[in-house]
């Protein structure tokens, strides 16, 4: 990343020129990036693979205005803050499934950076803590998003706890874009992989939270949730329009569906 780079990045997160690389900055940074940058799965259904490298992802978010999964959201992120100044890392984390036990460990990429102690950066986990986490205690934290706690897991590991429940497990030691690769191409491709097994996009919001999964628009605000059906494909790209900022000719289910019976008759 360069200068040029840097300063299209901070407009597309609606963020001023940085002062210095301070907490200050990482939480500004951190909130706006939720509030301004999609967490979508459009180019998985539409059946578009994409490269895990930095400069796509920065192509993506920069110059295409588009979202992504946390591979491309934290991956772009990193680049954002080590130009600013500070000092980032990669850490792989196992997300925990709904009877308490953690996936495999590279199913999530999140961020520690290094100020005053480590913190956790996590831009791409959908609904999750807003500001930055602290990962030195295990005394709770109040964010927007909930009540956060990080908790020693052993062999060096971090499980990070919102309102009680596990949501994933860090990993001690650093890791490298590259290593990812073998997950973000499951995540991919594979039918039971939950990033390829429906649309979503999801935005934070100053009150709560915004997300189109399929045809249902589900808002929360003020602690108050209300769903709509949209009626037909017409109303769910303008959704994506108007709401995401994402400009699409069809819906992604809609090519998803399309490609999924192409796929059905030649192996017919």
């Amino acid at each position: 990343m360069d200068q040029r780079m840097m300063r299209a990045y901070l407009d597309r997160i609606g963020a001023p020129a940085p002062r210095a690389a301070d907490l200050d900055t990482l939480r500004e940074l951190h909130q706006r990036h939720l509030y301004h940058v999609p967490w979508e799965n459009i180019y998985t259904r539409l059946g578009t693979p994409v490269t895990l490298d930095e400069d796509v992802f920065l192509d993506k978010l920069v110059r295409l205005r588009r979202g992504g999964g946390c591979y491309e959201l934290n991956g772009a992120f990193a680049a954002l803050l080590r130009e600013i100044g500070y000092e980032v890392t990669l850490l792989a984390a196992a997300v925990f499934e709904e009877d308490g036990t953690p996936v495999f460990p590279l199913d999530h990429l999140v961020l520690r950076v290094d100020l005053d102690g480590p913190w956790l950066v996590d831009v791409g986990f959908g609904q999750f803590n807003v500001f930055p986490l602290r990962m030195d205690t295990d005394e709770p934290q109040r964010d927007p998003g909930g009540e956060f706690r990080v908790v020693e897991a052993g062999h060096g590991d971090l499980d990070v706890y919102c309102d009680g429940s596990p949501r994933y497990r860090v990993e001690a030691h650093p890791r490298r874009l590259r290593d990812f690769v073998p997950s973000w191409d499951w995540h991919q491709v594979s039918p039971e992989s939950f990033w390829n097994a429906m649309d979503l996009c999801s935005l934070s919001t100053p009150d709560g939270r915004v997300t189109l999964h399929g045809n249902r628009l589900i808002t929360t605000s003020g602690g108050r949730t209300t769903e709509v059906t949209l009626e037909d494909e017409q109303a769910v790209v303008a959704a994506y329009r108007d709401i995401f900022g994402i400009d699409l000719d069809r819906s992604p289910g809609a090519c998803y569906a399309e490609r999924f019976a192409t796929t059905e008759s030649l192996n017919a």
